[in-house]
């Protein structure tokens, strides 16, 4: 069978407004074939949805958003969206916005309650709630950060104004001469660093005798005490405690004029007559250098010697 060609025209001309009708239902999210229930949502704020959004349940996605317009005269929004048959859940559930990125992208999720005797119909009005996106996230964090940066600033444009009122050219230069002089006195350290390390290895020899000389005084020294902690002290102890006793006994017997030593040391008798004594002495010695020839008579000739004649200067 054939068709003319005002047929074949007509054919192609209902497809392609059928095919325009459909695509623009498509991109308007209206689906013509699909028998999905469709709800709706009031927001205050619907927060960068969009319509062909996605309506998720427990992050299936089940619908999408098909319109968003004012609700009256107060700037409520009303969001119409659509919802896979398949799925029951009540009434009372919950459509949330959530989700979002820096450049957008909300979704509308369901909040299932499970109410049983309460199903939620086709045209149905759900309770409408939001999420904090990610910016209204971001922008509760930032918000005390940017108050803690502005103080911050303040803080340091303070301090920098402080330090330029101190930091005077005055300031500066005796910095400066401190750091030189700090340098300087670096160099010296070196310098006496440097010294100190010439004589030391100049006298290493001496330093390690001397260290060996160290270590064997500590040994005698040991040796020393160790001797000295096996002396008998208690024995010592009364040993110089008996002749203390003998020294007090002798003293007690001088002081009583008993023996010789006490009669000496105690009776002026004694003394005097030693006294006496010594006097004499002294004359008999004073006579014999005057007058030799009474005491002594020798010849080398043997002659008879002669009778004493007594001298002029005679001590009698």
């Amino acid at each position: 069978m054939k068709y003319s060609k005002e047929v074949k025209t007509g054919i192609l001309a209902v497809i392609a407004i059928l095919v325009l009708i459909f695509g623009y239902s498509f991109l308007k999210g209206k689906n013509l074939l699909d028998s999905s229930r469709i709800f709706h949502a009031v927001y205050d704020d619907v927060e960068g949805l969009s319509p062909s959004s996605a309506v998720t349940i427990n992050g299936l996605k089940v619908g999408q958003v098909t319109k968003i317009d004012f609700l009256n005269e107060t700037g409520l929004l009303v969001v119409s969206f659509t919802v896979d048959n398949k799925f029951p859940f009540s009434e009372n559930s919950v459509a949330q916005i959530y989700g979002g990125n820096i450049i957008g992208g909300k979704s509308l999720a369901i909040v299932p309650n499970y109410e049983k005797g309460n199903l939620a119909k086709s045209g149905d009005t759900l309770q409408g709630d939001s999420e904090e996106g990610l910016m209204e996230l971001v922008n509760d964090r930032l918000t005390p950060l940017q108050t803690k940066v502005e103080n911050t600033i303040v803080s340091a444009d303070s301090l920098l104004t402080a330090l330029n009122v101190i930091l005077n050219d005055t300031t500066r230069n005796n910095i400066r001469t401190t750091f030189r002089d700090i340098g300087e006195t670096a160099r010296s350290i070196r310098g006496t660093a440097e010294t100190l390390e010439g004589i030391v290895e100049g006298n290493s020899g001496k330093l390690d005798r001397t260290f060996t000389n160290l270590d064997e005084m500590s040994g005698n020294f040991n040796k020393f005490s160790d001797s000295i902690s096996q002396i008998d002290v208690a024995q010592m102890s009364r040993d110089i405690e008996d002749i203390i006793a003998n020294f007090e006994e002798v003293s007690n017997k001088i002081n009583s004029e008993e023996g010789t030593a006490g009669k000496l040391l105690n009776n002026d008798d004694v003394y005097n007559n030693l006294e006496r004594a010594t006097e004499q002495l002294e004359e008999l010695l004073q006579d014999v250098k005057l007058n030799p020839k009474r005491y002594v008579h020798f010849s080398i000739f043997g002659k008879r010697s002669k009778g004493y004649t007594e001298p002029e200067d005679s001590l009698r």
